[in-house]
């Protein structure tokens, strides 16, 4: 018995030698259990997904490298796309000689964001000048889509005004949106854990502001991250409210991390969004844990089911 408790032990302890060094290896290449001469990770393509066209967020991903280089990476990387958020700091003719050159697109920037509020009338001509100038920015850089942020809690006003409010705004720039060809997506965020005080969370005032103002190029930025911090039930509620989802994003929660940091079991979202018919892209907005290379890395093996 002693003599078979020390082969136990032996082979116990080889087993985790062997773990140990799978672990320091590619981590697609581990959870797929592929080879990894075979893998996109090991021709440097991690951004090659299976499933999924992935957008990176060049705000937040390779952080500490200049804004144009961070354009360059993703395309190195083999990722489709990117997105950032104001378009107007921008070099727009930079940005679109690096798209030229190397493949990759635009998924979408920011047109509207939190300040000044969108569900303020007053604020609605200022609101209309901005998508006009967003439209021609959309057009010199290839961008299809470009987010609008409700806005913070205008004092004196109940939710429900705010929102009236908001799709009055939409309505007056939709014309002008479906005349250039840029999708409007509008932004839910979560009041729990970022941005309290904002008067648009969750979906279904979403889905129910989008499906009043009832443009083919007004629709939701379904951010998955805001979505599990206000509601949860992220299959279900996509499920719901798809036909008003113009585009998807995610990060894991807590931390606003890549997938395979948090809670959230993104290879069974990621599934989800393609059974449901959604096949643009997906925006990374979400912050690399450790690295933009392991955070690529932990993205590709949520691709995979």
């Amino acid at each position: 018995m002693q003599i078979e408790r020390r082969r136990l032990l032996s082979a116990s302890a080889a087993f985790a030698a062997l773990a140990g060094t799978a672990s320091s290896r590619s981590l697609s290449s581990a959870v797929a259990g592929s080879s990894p001469q075979d893998s996109a990770v090991s021709r440097g393509k991690v951004g090659q997904t299976d499933h999924t066209k992935f957008a990176v967020n060049v705000e937040m991903w390779f952080r500490g490298t200049p804004f144009l280089d961070r354009i360059r990476k993703a395309a190195a990387m083999g990722f489709p796309a990117v997105e950032f958020w104001p378009w107007n700091n921008k070099d727009l003719d930079a940005i679109a000689a690096i798209c030229d050159e190397t493949g990759i697109e635009v998924a979408q920037f920011t047109a509207w964001g939190f300040v000044p509020g969108m569900n303020n009338p007053q604020n609605h001509d200022r609101f209309e000048a901005s998508i006009r100038e967003a439209c021609a920015a959309a057009k010199k850089i290839g961008a299809r889509k470009a987010t609008v942020v409700a806005g913070n809690d205008q004092k004196g006003m109940t939710q429900a005004e705010m929102h009236g409010h908001v799709i009055t705004g939409l309505k007056r720039v939709a014309p002008i949106a479906e005349d250039a060809g840029l999708m409007l997506i509008l932004e839910p965020m979560n009041i729990r854990r970022d941005h309290k005080g904002h008067c648009l969370y969750g979906s279904p005032d979403a889905v129910r502001i989008c499906r009043e103002v009832d443009s083919p190029m007004v629709k939701i930025n379904w951010d998955l991250y805001h979505m599990q911090i206000s509601e949860g039930d992220l299959c279900g509620r996509l499920a719901e409210g798809i036909d008003q989802v113009g585009y998807i994003q995610l990060a894991d929660h807590p931390g606003r991390n890549e997938p395979g940091t948090g809670e959230i079991n993104y290879s069974r979202v990621l599934r989800q969004v393609i059974e449901l018919g959604y096949t643009d892209f997906v925006g990374l907005e979400c912050s690399p844990k450790e690295s933009s290379e392991l955070a690529a890395e932990r993205v590709a093996a949520a691709d995979r089911w």
